[in-house]
């Protein structure tokens, strides 16, 4: 096993943390999150395990939409710090081994913005086709909205521009249009300016859409859409060789893999395009599998993974900062995912998806909570965290739409759960109350138990770091088991395997296991390539253990590659396959 690969190709077994700095931690009291609260809390993510931190928008904006309506691409908006701020935070964090990443939001701007303003006085402005307009009364568009209830259309008028703009989000976020060259050019200075000033890459918001008019006008110069994105690439690692860009392609998987740079499906491309896909498609497959106690969907998603380039990786993840989307899921299983976690309608959003967190969907069930973000770590792939899953934070229904999952951090049982000494009202958003609540959810009393879920989970993602194979395999192998309830998969890298096994349903159960490549003849000691598998690793030094990585205790493959691990109900086992002659640690 090279282990040096890990740190060229970092992103392939980083552990991803998202927050907005607006909810994080208000070191001026006045209400608001900022930087220099950030930069207090890093040795909280360092000790969590974190190796890669991804800041929501921190741009001047309007304000309208959470921060993704910018009004300058190339500042920080003031209540949260200054450009100084965030250098500070970069270098503080790297010190600590962490990379900093930001949101790349360049689809549309804030109807605010000095070119959008510009771009609506006179239709000879220089920026006039920055934007997308037209002057004939557009069609019905109201199944092309994002947010139906919101927009009954992607078409705006414009009583100054005397025209229509298009915003596939909300109206006050016109989109940006790529097939104006200098519109992309704006897009690489903006890009090449946060890249100078230390951030490690971007991920990158609704890809897709950043995508949608690049190559449709004739007076374009280049053929393809996708050509804007291999340029981005190039770009960015010409400026800095190991950033990356983490995307947000919420497809089908055929389709995804265009995103990856392989547009011939051979999966052998040399990556040119995004670095890092967000796994929709599992996400959602995993919920359905939570709701119905069968594995079954969550298998099935992992074996229709495409390959995919060497350098690039899926990013998996529970929860995001959005609502949980099950638009993949036909009407009868998001159905069921609905009456399992969220049969409210409150708890719904835009009919496809629901603004909640996972331990409240749970209802607060250790076991199965840990089961999950077990199952997280161990799917092949880069895992990514949103704040105040290490303490497992509820939602806050009362909160308006998405922003029931961005409530305040909960630092401590104190007022406002230590997010900030301001009053109540001036915060910039409520702090979750009941049971998930942070005299009941918090850090400051987590960090002390050492049977918390913070504690464990910081455990967890050390284990996590030092099995590379999790993130390197190149795909999860399905193994063959009786049980429905039961995802049982190997993850293999050169010479590092790991089986995983993960108990959806509540009942404890057997698992019999067979390892093809375990078996071998009476007395003999194993193929002479090293191929061999599984055994206890107190076992004599001819035989292949499965030695599990979270607890004392392993197994012993008998001579026909056979094994039976015991599991409880929502349990979960990591299984290093140790064969004759590692050195690797246990």
């Amino acid at each position: 096993m090279r282990i040096r690969d890990t740190g060229d190709l970092w992103w392939k077994s980083a552990v991803v943390y998202c927050l907005d700095v607006e909810t994080y931690m208000d070191w001026d009291d006045d209400g608001t999150g900022d930087l220099p609260g950030l930069v207090q809390r890093l040795d909280h993510l360092a000790e969590l395990g974190v190796t890669c931190l991804w800041l929501m928008p921190f741009y001047p904006t309007a304000d309208r939409d959470d921060g993704y309506d910018i009004t300058d691409f190339f500042g920080v908006d003031p209540r949260l710090g200054d450009a100084g701020d965030l250098v500070e935070l970069v270098r503080t964090a790297r010190d600590r081994g962490i990379r900093v990443i930001a949101d790349l939001v360049v689809n549309h701007t804030s109807d605010r913005h000095p070119w959008f303003r510009s771009a609506r006085s006179s239709p000879d402005s220089p920026y006039r086709d920055f934007y997308v307009w037209r002057t004939d009364t557009p069609p019905p568009t109201q199944d092309e909205v994002i947010f139906p209830d919101q927009e009954d259309g992607i078409w705006t008028w414009d009583e100054k521009a005397e025209a229509w703009y298009r915003h596939r989000f909300y109206r006050h976020q016109p989109d940006l249009n790529t097939a104006n060259p200098q519109v992309r050019d704006a897009i690489a200075k903006v890009v090449g300016y946060w890249a100078e000033l230390g951030l490690s890459g971007f991920r990158v918001d609704a890809v897709p859409f950043m995508l949608a008019d690049a190559a449709s006008s004739p007076h374009d110069d280049i053929e393809h859409p996708h050509e804007f994105l291999k340029a981005l690439r190039s770009f960015l690692s010409r400026r800095t060789g190991d950033s990356i860009l983490m995307g947000e392609v919420n497809l089908p998987y055929d389709e995804q893999r265009l995103f990856f740079g392989d547009h011939d499906a051979d999966g052998s491309a040399e990556g040119d395009e995004l670095t890092l896909q967000f796994d929709f498609v599992a996400m959602q497959q995993m919920y359905l599998a939570l709701a119905r106690g069968d594995a079954g969907p969550l298998a099935q998603a992992l074996r229709d993974r495409p390959a995919i380039p060497h350098d690039a990786q899926w990013a998996t993840f529970v929860r995001n900062h959005d609502e949980l989307t099950l638009d993949k899921l036909s009407d009868d299983e998001r159905a069921e995912v609905f009456a399992a976690f969220g049969p409210d309608e409150d708890m719904q959003l835009y009919g496809r998806g629901l603004r909640r967190r996972l331990p409240p969907m749970l209802d607060g069930d250790p076991r199965r909570v840990r089961m999950v973000y077990s199952l997280l770590l161990t799917l092949p792939g880069t895992p990514v965290l949103f704040y105040g899953e290490e303490i497992g934070m509820g939602e806050n229904l009362a909160a308006d739409g998405r922003l029931a999952v961005r409530t305040p951090m909960q630092w401590t049982s104190g007022p406002n759960g230590g997010f900030s000494a301001a009053p109540p009202r001036r915060l910039s958003g409520p702090v979750t109350d009941g049971g998930f609540g942070p005299e009941h959810v918090n850090v400051a009393d987590q960090r002390r138990d050492p049977d918390s879920l913070l504690r464990w989970l910081q455990s967890l993602l050390r284990r996590y770091r030092e099995c590379p194979e999790l993130g390197w395999a190149e795909r999860a192998e399905i193994l063959d088991q009786p049980h429905p309830a039961v995802l049982a998969h190997r993850c293999t890298w050169q010479d590092a395997s790991m089986v995983a096994l993960h108990n959806l349903g509540p009942d404890a159960v057997t698992v019999p296991l067979r390892l093809a490549d375990a078996v071998r003849d009476p007395g003999d000691p194993g193929p002479a390539d090293g191929t061999a598998s599984t055994a206890s690793h107190a076992a004599d030094d001819t035989v292949v253990h499965l030695v599990d990585v979270l607890e004392d205790g392993g197994y012993a493959l008998g001579e026909d590659g056979r094994v039976e691990v015991e599991l409880p109900g929502y349990g979960y086992r990591w299984l290093r396959v140790v064969r004759p002659g590692s050195r690797r640690l246990l």
